[in-house]
């Protein structure tokens, strides 16, 4: 059974204690100090939509004061239970917590749809003939490149001896 309850939770007094740099992580401290003494709880959880209403002006400017929605439930942790508070803004959207994980083993098996073995090797055929497709035809592409760099540095060289130019130097 989970007990629901509002706060506004009053922060300026708190924070101004800390340095400027650190005033933001003092307030979201003292929220979690607030709703540990006010619903007697040994774990709280900051909301998703709480933390980004603290930090939406950076580390040295949180809000003075907000109000939010503490709900208390009681989990069981290795074999002990324990009292956790949830904590969220008042008007943010209400998410599930999910309560049972299935296996990885479980989940995969359950998501690969099982197709025939001759629809597999038609695929992988298909696969392998578009391969070599690609493969050839960036082997005549490569060679077209290679014998027009071969032909530009012919045409360079024939230029330069035409000039009477010696190799790199640019002298005659």
């Amino acid at each position: 059974m989970a007990e629901e309850r509002i706060y506004t939770i009053p922060l300026r007094r708190k924070f101004r204690k800390a340095p400027i740099y650190r005033r933001t992580k003092r307030a979201l401290r003292e929220v979690k100090e607030f709703l540990a003494k006010h619903m007697k709880a040994e774990e709280v959880k900051i909301g998703k939509y709480l933390n980004l209403e603290l930090w939406k002006h950076g580390r040295k400017n949180p809000p003075a004061k907000i109000k939010i929605r503490a709900v208390r439930e009681t989990v069981k942790i290795k074999e002990k239970d324990v009292i956790v508070v949830r904590a969220e803004l008042i008007n943010a959207p209400v998410e599930v917590v999910k309560e049972e994980k299935k296996d990885k083993k479980q989940v995969k098996k359950e998501e690969i749809p099982k197709i025939k073995e001759t629809e597999l090797e038609d695929k992988i055929e298909k696969l392998e003939e578009e391969k070599k497709e690609v493969l050839e035809s960036k082997k005549v592409d490569h060679k077209e490149k290679r014998f027009k760099e071969v032909k530009a540095i012919q045409v360079k060289s024939q230029r330069e001896k035409r000039a009477g130019i010696i190799g790199d130097t640019g002298k005659k």
